[in-house]
């Protein structure tokens, strides 16, 4: 009986030495692991970039601070893509809590229901990318005490205690579209805007810096115009963003840009839109608006007149002579026709329209000079 209990014992032994060496591993490996977070960043999936030869830093990308408002069926997405780009600190604004109705999104789980978008979203972004910094504000930012707030934190929460790099709205009503106008004409912030029709099969991205492009105020949807509550509008059971795949589009058009004006590369869009149903992606600048509402636009849009603009090199040009000498507006005529008769084609190549020759021509001017039968004038056309 002792001979079973000392194997039992060297058994147990064994297994606790085993299991030992095991936690010993796997913590060498989290150790090799962290240290490569804190060289290489392997969190962040920009490294392609830089080895392919399109930024000669990606790793820039912890430096900047992005504000995104609004953490629905954009903006959740948005948020994901930016966490796993490895940015430096992300801020969400939003006052709405997951519900059911939410699982159409890419990013919400059943078991966050009742949490607050925000809150719900920060707990899933950490545990994708701990090394990013997430900050979440839980209020509107429409009504006259948060708006104070807000303001002041896209101007003092960057990672220098500045203003943030970038102002993302992801929002989904025009009231809130404007409170982010308002701010960021009259910080002179940085911003992108987004959305999706009610139809969920459009969208698009639109680059705002003020003073330099059109912001949201300058051309006004027509409800805002006409002074119509866009609440009145809203219709029982209709979802606008409702399709994940639409959603996923817009959001990464948006992320997209925003790396290429972080990390500056390629060309910024100053807008773009996307319809499904026509695979149409209309691209456009928006000038501003010289009589524009918002009176801190028209404040920006004269300091961006003053500011000095780079030179643009133009090559010499010879000066060029008027065709004629009385030819006040240089016109001048150039044949352009081509005789189908002088076209020449390569060998076992056919027309499939031959030129007449001038004799058929001439047979058909002299039967319709006769009096001739509709028939045979219908056997002669055949006959050419």
């Amino acid at each position: 009986m002792s001979n079973i209990q000392e194997l039992e014992a060297k058994i147990k032994d064994l297994e606790e030495k085993l299991a030992s060496a095991t936690q010993k591993n796997v913590r060498e490996k989290i150790e090799t692991m962290s240290s490569e977070v804190v060289d290489s960043n392997p969190y962040s999936r920009l490294m392609a970039l830089k080895r392919m030869g399109i930024v000669n830093n990606y790793e820039r990308i912890r430096e900047f601070t992005v504000a995104v408002v609004g953490i629905g069926g954009v903006g959740s997405v948005t948020a994901e893509m930016l966490t796993r780009c490895g940015i430096g600190r992300l801020i969400l604004f939003d006052y709405d809590k997951v519900e059911l109705a939410n699982m159409n999104r890419l990013f919400f789980q059943p078991h966050q229901s009742g949490l607050s978008k925000v809150e719900a979203a920060a707990d899933t972004l950490r545990n994708i990318n701990p090394d990013v910094d997430i900050h979440t504000y839980n209020y509107n930012i429409t009504t006259v005490d948060s708006f104070d707030n807000f303001t002041n934190v896209l101007t003092t929460s960057s990672l220098t205690d500045g203003p943030v790099e970038l102002i993302l709205s992801c929002v989904d009503n025009f009231e809130a579209r404007f409170a982010i106008n308002t701010a960021c004409n009259e910080f002179n912030l940085t911003w992108f805007e987004s959305g999706v029709s009610e139809n969920a099969v459009s969208g698009h991205i639109q680059f705002i810096s003020p003073g330099e492009t059109a912001c949201f105020a300058c051309a006004p949807p027509l409800i805002v115009a006409s002074n119509i509550d866009e609440k009145t509008l809203k219709r029982d059971g209709v979802c606008a963003a409702s399709l994940p795949t639409t959603m996923g589009i817009v959001a990464g058009f948006l992320v997209q840009n925003t790396l290429k004006y972080l990390l500056q590369f390629g060309q910024v869009t100053n807008y773009l839109g996307y319809s499904a149903l026509t695979d149409f992606f209309p691209t456009m600048n928006l000038k501003p608006n010289p009589n524009c509402d918002d009176l801190n636009c028209r404040k920006r849009q004269k300091e961006f007149e003053l500011k000095p603009k780079p030179e643009v090199a133009v090559e010499a040009k010879e000066e060029e002579k008027p065709v004629h000498e009385d030819n006040e507006w240089g016109i001048s005529l150039v044949e352009e026709s081509v005789d189908e008769r002088d076209v020449t084609v390569s060998e076992g190549v056919t027309l499939a329209y031959t030129f007449p020759d001038q004799s058929s021509i001439e047979e058909c001017q002299e039967a319709t000079s006769n009096d001739v039968s509709l028939d045979e004038l219908m056997a002669q056309m055949k006959s050419i």
